[in-house]
C-alpha cells in the first residue's frame, strides 16, 4: 500500500518558467533561444546545465547563482509560480490520511522558500543541499527512505523526470508517478522507461488521490487461490 507521497519540486510543484527566463536574461540571450537550446540539450540526453555552457563556455552554475544573488537577482519563486493543482491535491491527499513530503534538488535558499510556502501542508521538506546528495544519486533516495516513517515500497515519489526522478526512485524500491508537464516530461513521455517504470502516469496532480485510493484498494483485496 502507498502510505506516503513525496514530491519533486521543479516542474512538479513549481512552474520554473520565470526562473529559466531570468537565466536567459542574465546570459543576455533571447528567452525563446534559451528555451530552444534547453529543450535540445534535454532531447539529446545531456545534463541540462550544459545549456548554459552553449551560450557562455566555462559557465559555472554555482558561481553564477552567487553572482546573481550579489546583484540582487537571486533565485525566487512564490505562490504565483505554483501549478494550480498543487494546493488542492495536497489538501485532498492530506485528508485521505497520507504522509506528505517534498524533496528535490534545491539550494538552501530554495529550501527556505519551500518551508515558507508549505510548512503547514506537508510533514517534511528536504533538499539536496540539506542532505549533501543530489538526484539521481542513490544516496538522495536513501535519505528519503530514512526520513519517511514507512518502508520504501510504501512511499510514492512524484516527479517530472524519468532520469532524475522515476528511474532512481524505482531502483530504491519506491513506486513512482510521472506527471506530464515541463520540458523533461514533455520530451521523455513516450520513452520506453516512461511507459514502463511509473506506477502512475498523470496529466495533473489532481489525478493522484483517486489513483492512490484505487491502488490501495487493490492492495487490500485478498488474493484468490485455486485448489
Amino acid at each position: 500500500m502507498i502510505r506516503a507521497v513525496v514530491f519533486d519540486v521543479g516542474e512538479c510543484l513549481v512552474d520554473e518558467t520565470r526562473e529559466y527566463g531570468t537565466w536567459a536574461d542574465w546570459l543576455g540571450v533571447p528567452r525563446h533561444t534559451f528555451a530552444a537550446m534547453f529543450g535540445a540539450v534535454i532531447a539529446q540526453g545531456r545534463d541540462y546545465r550544459e545549456t548554459f555552457g552553449e551560450f557562455q563556455p566555462g559557465f559555472d552554475l554555482y558561481e553564477q547563482r552567487e553572482a546573481r544573488a550579489a546583484a540582487g537577482r537571486q533565485e525566487h519563486f512564490g505562490e504565483d509560480d505554483l501549478y494550480p493543482d498543487v494546493r488542492p491535491a495536497l489538501a485532498e491527499l492530506r485528508s485521505a490520511g497520507l504522509w506528505l513530503g517534498i524533496a528535490g534538488n534545491q539550494t538552501t535558499r530554495a529550501g527556505t522558500i519551500l518551508r515558507e510556502l508549505f510548512a503547514d501542508d506537508v510533514d517534511l521538506i528536504g533538499t539536496s543541499d540539506d542532505w549533501g546528495a543530489s538526484k539521481p544519486d542513490p544516496l538522495f533516495f536513501d535519505r528519503v527512505a530514512e526520513v519517511v516513517p514507512y518502508e520504501p515500497g510504501e512511499i510514492l515519489y512524484v516527479g517530472d523526470r524519468v532520469d532524475n526522478d522515476i528511474r532512481p526512485a524505482v531502483a530504491a524500491g519506491m513506486p513512482t508517478a510521472l506527471v506530464r508537464r515541463g520540458p523533461w516530461a514533455t520530451i521523455q513521455w513516450a520513452s520506453e522507461e516512461a511507459l514502463r517504470l511509473p506506477a502512475f502516469r498523470v496529466e495533473s496532480l489532481s489525478e493522484l488521490p483517486d489513483a492512490i485510493a484505487d491502488f490501495n484498494a487493490r492492495a487490500r483485496r485478498p488474493s484468490r487461490t485455486t485448489g
